[in-house]
């Protein structure tokens, strides 16, 4: 079989996807969207956004982390949103994440950039007990990193 150069990889074509999905954010600060697939189909999306049922920070017009002036990655208690790779792994049954790849992208909201993608601690966690067997995320620099979400346990998380 040809391959046409044009044609992106599995790995491109998922994590575009995933920057698709991210656009449904609506979160002020940072965009991000997960997509989780296994066997090179789709199982689940999800998208950072407040709770069901919660006001989101699109809808209060502000973000409680930015005006407290809170760097990323600290304080998430503060936050209305659930992340977007919680929201893929709720979406999904234990039988689709197990074995399963998850891409993450993101993109700052103010500087219209893609960002580094990693997981925070708590969804390094949730991947870890999903049986999520692969993490691909953006590096932020238009690269791509994959992980196999045990070498986490080296780092002691």
């Amino acid at each position: 079989m040809k391959h046409d150069a044009n044609r992106p990889g599995w790995d491109e074509y998922f994590i575009n996807i995933a920057r698709a999905v991210a656009l449904r954010a609506t979160c002020l600060r940072r965009k991000y969207g997960a997509v989780i697939t296994k066997d090179r189909v789709i199982v689940s999306t999800g998208f950072n956004g407040a709770a069901r049922g919660v006001k989101d920070c699109l809808e209060a017009g502000h973000c409680t982390r930015q005006i407290l002036k809170i760097p990323h990655g600290q304080r998430y208690e503060l936050c209305h949103s659930v992340h977007a790779e919680a929201n893929a792994i709720i979406r999904a049954s234990l039988e689709e994440l197990t074995g399963a790849t998850i891409y993450i992208s993101g993109v700052d909201c103010g500087e219209q950039s893609e960002c580094s993608s990693e997981p925070c601690m708590m969804c390094k966690r949730m991947i870890l007990n999903a049986g999520i067997a692969s993490v691909v995320y953006s590096d932020g620099s238009g690269g791509l990193i994959k992980v196999i979400p045990p070498e986490w346990l080296k780092e002691r998380i």
